[in-house]
C-alpha cells in the first residue's frame, strides 16, 4: 500500500527526471531569440530552437575534389509524419562554392507546405558562400525535416558537378 507521502515523492522524482531529460535534449541556440517547432515537423516531439541554424563545415580529407561550374538540380526525398515529401534544389557553383540557390517546393499536405515555405526562405542565407563539401544542413528557419531531402539532394548535384 502507497502512503500520499510515498505518492508525492515519485510524482516528484519523475518530474524532475523529466525536466533533466528534456533539458539535456534542448540543442543549444546561438540567439536569444527562440521560436518552438511544431510536433509534426518535428518527427512528434516540439521542441524549442533558434529560429534558424547555420550548414555546418563538414570535414573534408586533404583532397580537395573540384567541381564544375554550373548550375545542377536534383529532387531529394525525406520522410515526415504525414509520409514520403520531396523538396527540388537548384544549386549555382563557382570555384566550389554555392553562388545561388532555388529550392522548389512539392508539398504533399498544409503542414509540408509550411515548413518546405520556411526551408526555403531560409536556405539561402545559410549556404550561399560556402564549400559546397562542407554543406551539411540539419535545421533551417524551423524546418527541421527538410535539410534531409536537401542533403539528399545536394549529394546528387556533387555527383552530377564532377
Amino acid at each position: 500500500m502507497t502512503t500520499p507521502l510515498r505518492k508525492s515523492l515519485y510524482v516528484g522524482i519523475a518530474g524532475l527526471s523529466l525536466v533533466g531529460a528534456v533539458t539535456g535534449c534542448a540543442p543549444s541556440t546561438q540567439s536569444p531569440s527562440t521560436q518552438s517547432t511544431p510536433a509534426a515537423e518535428n518527427g512528434g516531439q516540439a521542441s524549442t530552437s533558434s529560429p534558424s541554424s547555420s550548414a555546418t563545415s563538414g570535414s573534408t580529407t586533404g583532397t580537395s575534389t573540384t567541381y564544375k561550374d554550373g548550375t545542377y538540380s536534383a529532387d531529394g526525398t525525406y520522410t515526415s509524419p504525414n509520409g514520403q515529401e520531396t523538396v527540388g534544389v537548384e544549386i549555382t557553383l563557382a570555384g566550389d562554392k554555392v553562388s545561388a540557390v532555388n529550392i522548389t517546393t512539392h508539398p504533399s499536405n498544409p503542414n509540408t507546405k509550411k515548413f518546405q515555405g520556411e526551408f526555403a526562405s531560409g536556405i539561402s542565407a545559410q549556404i550561399v558562400g560556402k564549400d559546397i563539401d562542407e554543406l551539411n544542413v540539419s535545421k533551417v528557419a524551423g524546418s527541421s525535416l527538410t535539410s534531409g531531402g536537401f542533403n539528399e539532394a545536394v549529394e546528387q548535384i556533387k555527383s552530377q558537378a564532377k
